[in-house]
């Protein structure tokens, strides 16, 4: 059976078969030392960068260094992620896993306490200078770091900048949550340091990527889409500068209040 895609012609006439990737999702287990702790809806690339930025910003370990094993292994209809913690972390992991009852790729939807969900946030304590060209310039430069997304058209992409706007490692998944994810746990594993630069998602900013870049210690989120309400005030509260809806013409600066933004020209 063609399983190709079909060209519907609107503006314009012509409906033809076209050749088109589409995007792999799956479900990810993740196991830590042998306890079902969440399942994920993920792209299976880049997995164990994924093991490491999610334990990570789940805060169930405080260096990467504290990772004793990754082993992904593929299941029937899906991906397994069977990560190794000392002993001592598993208190951790026993706590937060009661708070879940469920999973989704928000990473969210399974918590049943509120307190839990808006538990606080370490303040941001990174200092950083960035310029309105370097913002512009990482968003120049993103497009080629998103082959997938090229090939799909529907993948989210996560990078992390050094203060100039220069690219310093990128990540896609479908989901954003697990682009940045999988980003910090590339920057974990190639030893860049969050304070040193700034991140930069194609994403809608939701609360939880602000809080994933607040615990990654990056001092400024840059997102192509608007946040919502609770990112705002969530990303106020730790002292994160948040610039979103950026354009290569312009970007709002929702909050700036260690002055980040070096903005030239500006009275």
């Amino acid at each position: 059976m063609d399983t190709r895609p079909r060209r519907l012609g609107l503006a314009e006439a012509g409906d033809d078969r076209l050749d088109r990737t589409v995007p792999v999702e799956a479900p990810v287990a993740i196991e830590y030392n042998g306890l079902g702790y969440a399942v994920m809806m993920a792209t299976p690339e880049n997995l164990e960068d994924y093991a490491r930025g999610f334990t990570l910003s789940e805060g169930l370990v405080a260096s990467v260094t504290e990772i004793e094993a990754i082993d992904p292994h593929e299941l029937p209809g899906g991906w397994i992620l069977r990560i190794a913690l000392p002993h001592q972390s598993m208190e951790r992991v026993i706590a937060r896993a009661r708070t879940r009852v469920s999973e989704s790729s928000c990473g969210l939807c399974g918590m049943d306490n509120i307190a839990e969900v808006l538990r606080p946030l370490p303040p941001v304590s990174a200092q950083l200078t960035v310029t309105r060209d370097a913002i512009a310039a990482a968003l120049d430069g993103l497009s080629a770091h998103q082959p997938m997304g090229r090939e799909t058209g529907a993948m989210h992409a996560a990078a992390f900048c050094a203060s100039d706007g220069s690219i310093l490692a990128a990540a896609e998944d479908v989901g954003r949550h697990n682009a940045l994810d999988k980003l910090i746990g590339a920057m974990a594993r190639q030893g860049l340091h969050a304070g040193e630069g700034f991140m930069l998602l194609s994403a809608r900013c939701s609360f939880e990527l602000v809080e994933k870049t607040v615990r990654a210690g990056c001092p400024l989120l840059v997102t192509i889409s608007a946040p919502t309400s609770l990112a705002v005030e969530r990303a106020a509260q730790s002292g994160l500068a948040l610039v979103a809806l950026a354009r290569r013409d312009s970007a709002l600066i929702f909050g700036d209040p260690h002055g980040i933004l070096a903005l030239e020209g500006d009275a």
